[in-house]
């Protein structure tokens, strides 16, 4: 279903992934928007239960978007080092695809809202 990284020496383990998943706090949240065209938002999160959690407003392009089609990635970058010499970056980052829903149960709601307390 999804591609084979092509650069295996540089893929984290399960526990690597996870560890930057807690440890950052930010990433990019990337949908299907408008006309078919990717959107993507940075996004403040919190990782529960393997579960990502993003507080959001009630409207707008990301939820619109994710009503029309619940197929998502996530990318959260822990590391950039630019390296002039050779003009290349080493990156260490997660990549994840997943599909998002909305939450409308409120013992749902303010579960996600404790996760993202609880981190920040």
């Amino acid at each position: 279903m999804f591609r084979e990284m092509r650069r295996k020496k540089q893929l984290l383990s399960k526990e690597e992934t996870i560890e930057i998943l807690k440890s950052c706090t930010s990433g990019v949240l990337g949908v299907i928007g408008d006309d078919g065209y990717p959107y993507t938002v940075p996004v403040s999160y919190a990782l529960k239960d393997d579960k990502i959690f993003i507080h959001s407003a009630k409207e707008g392009h990301k939820i619109d978007s994710i009503k029309r089609n619940d197929k998502v990635s996530f990318c959260v970058i822990e590391k950039d080092e630019v390296i002039q010499k050779t003009f290349t970056t080493h990156f260490r980052n997660v990549s994840i695809f997943g599909r998002a829903r909305i939450l409308t149960d409120d013992s749902e709601k303010r579960y996600a809202l404790e996760s993202l307390i609880e981190k920040y």
